[in-house]
């Protein structure tokens, strides 16, 4: 509990800060810190935490477990948009329902996932963290959301100018040189130094989200934000979470698989919808109000798991 209290208090105290910076400064202001994090911060803060990272358990299952988390919450949203239909005998608009189960599927496993875990659990079972996001999410946001999106707009031409982040997304490519920067020897000062330059990042990261929360002016479509939300924060850490004791994770890595599973949607989702014409007001109601609901979700599944 003291943890969680100490956690709400640096989340809810940076993310207002940059909330209130966002209203004051020039929009340019979090896009070059978005470019900064995004080239350098982040890249720098995967390569300290990997450091101290435990590599030895069966880790690699993580990955599996974001792309069942992804497919399962896809298919519930389409399940939903199919139940309305029958039900209602309405059907949204197709760039809706792209929209609508894109905010499912990828969670802010990063930006917010990162910080949380590394509060929560510790960094010896940050790589848990890691592999969930760059081998899970990064390829189920631009990988399967991508031919989502392009399908429900019935727009292809931008289809390898998205995907193509993938390969060119420096975290990937920190994430093997931080694994062969483990044999390297440093410093206890040179050890110390760079655990406070990931820290600093994460802070950094933390602010750039309350910026880009201060831009977003959209509040509507709540009912189709909230039915989203419930399966990608809900549905999904529930039903996935159950099933990790037969998949043989437990205790600490499981709290890491699990809270990565119920992050609100990610701003890749906003991203994609912006590229392919979806619906952008239900992309940035979601992403508000779900970082809003995690405050309220968060101790629950710490307290199931």
């Amino acid at each position: 509990m003291d943890n969680l209290l100490e956690l709400y208090v640096k989340l809810v105290g940076l993310v207002l800060v940059g909330f209130i910076l966002g209203r004051k400064l020039p929009d340019t202001v979090p896009i070059r810190i978005g470019q900064f994090l995004f080239w350098v911060g982040v890249p720098i803060s995967i390569v300290a935490f990997l450091r101290q990272a435990d590599l030895s358990s069966q880790i690699w299952i993580a990955p599996a477990i974001a792309y069942l988390a992804i497919f399962l919450g896809a298919c519930l949203a389409w399940l939903g948009i199919k139940g309305q239909a029958y039900f209602t005998n309405t059907t949204p608009q197709e760039a809706t329902q792209g929209s609508f189960i894109l905010a499912a599927m990828v969670g802010n496993t990063g930006y917010l996932g990162f910080p949380i875990t590394l509060a929560m659990v510790g960094q010896e079972y940050f790589a848990w963290a890691l592999f969930y996001d760059l081998l899970g999410s990064l390829f189920g946001a631009y990988g399967l959301g991508v031919a989502l999106a392009s399908h429900y707009s019935g727009n292809t031409s931008n289809y390898w100018h998205v995907t193509k982040a993938i390969f060119i997304n420096p975290a990937l490519w920190s994430f093997g040189l931080g694994l062969l920067f483990r044999q390297v020897k440093l410093s206890t000062f040179g050890e110390l130094s760079l655990e406070k330059v990931g820290w600093s990042v994460v802070a950094l990261s933390l602010v750039l989200i309350g910026m880009r929360l201060s831009q977003m002016n959209s509040w509507h479509r709540l009912p189709e934000a909230g039915i989203s939300l419930a399966i990608k924060m809900l549905l999904v850490p529930l039903v996935v979470g159950s099933t990790l004791p037969l998949l043989g994770v437990t205790g600490e890595p499981a709290q890491v698989i699990v809270l990565q599973m119920a992050m609100p949607p990610a701003f890749a989702t906003l991203v994609i919808a912006e590229t392919f014409n979806l619906d952008r007001d239900l992309a940035v109601t979601s992403l508000a109000v779900g970082c809003v609901a995690l405050l309220v979700t968060l101790p629950v599944w710490l307290w199931i798991f």
